[in-house]
């Protein structure tokens, strides 16, 4: 990761903030641009100046906004969100975001779970490239189709069923059928009852 990330940090305690805001400036190897916003009536207006690639958020700013309906709305669909979890929070809430932080994590957690979820951002970038047709070929390989079942059921090759799997493994980097497995239902291309046991 080469260049300049913009990261945003959205929590109204001082303390909270600035402690989280100087453990990102000492990540380096992130290199890293923190901003803050304190305003919670600010925020999408925030967003929309910022572009962050990151926003990090207390969960109980949003309430029952989802992170994504405040991300179309500023604008910045590409951007992560992280859920700041200054108290034990509800799960339900947190399966909205990207990841979380406590504030009980110590630095080179959060700074693993920002990288991680970094690169799920690439991927995401990559999921966009792909085309329909290459969706509905990971949605039958997640389904436990062969080859030649996916070439049936969308009336192709199984040549053309193979050549689509090596573009989608090259433009995601995932090479076997459970990592595709994963990736179909974390973007949301199949349900958990559609997998194949």
């Amino acid at each position: 990761m080469c260049a300049r990330l913009q990261a945003v940090v959205a929590e109204s305690s001082v303390i909270v903030r600035s402690g989280l805001m100087a453990v990102l400036k000492r990540m380096g190897d992130l290199r890293m641009e923190v901003s803050e916003i304190t305003d919670m009536s600010m925020l999408a207006v925030q967003l929309k100046r910022y572009k962050p690639d990151v926003l990090i958020v207390n969960p109980n700013w949003l309430g029952l906004q989802k992170p994504e309906q405040l991300l179309q709305e500023a604008g910045c669909t590409a951007c992560r969100t992280v859920a700041l979890q200054t108290v034990l929070g509800d799960g339900s809430v947190l399966r909205y975001y990207d990841t979380a932080v406590s504030i009980y994590d110590s630095a080179e957690t959060i700074k693993e779970k920002l990288e991680a979820v970094l690169r799920t951002g690439e991927k995401a970038e990559a999921a966009q490239m792909l085309s329909p047709r290459e969706k509905d070929i990971i949605i039958g390989v997640v389904k436990g189709l062969t080859n030649k079942q996916i070439a049936d059921n969308l009336h192709i090759s199984t040549h053309t069923v193979m050549t689509h799997r090596k573009n989608i493994a090259g433009k995601l980097q995932i090479h076997s059928p459970a990592g595709l497995t994963i990736y179909a239902i974390v973007h949301k291309l199949v349900e958990i009852g559609d997998v194949n046991p």
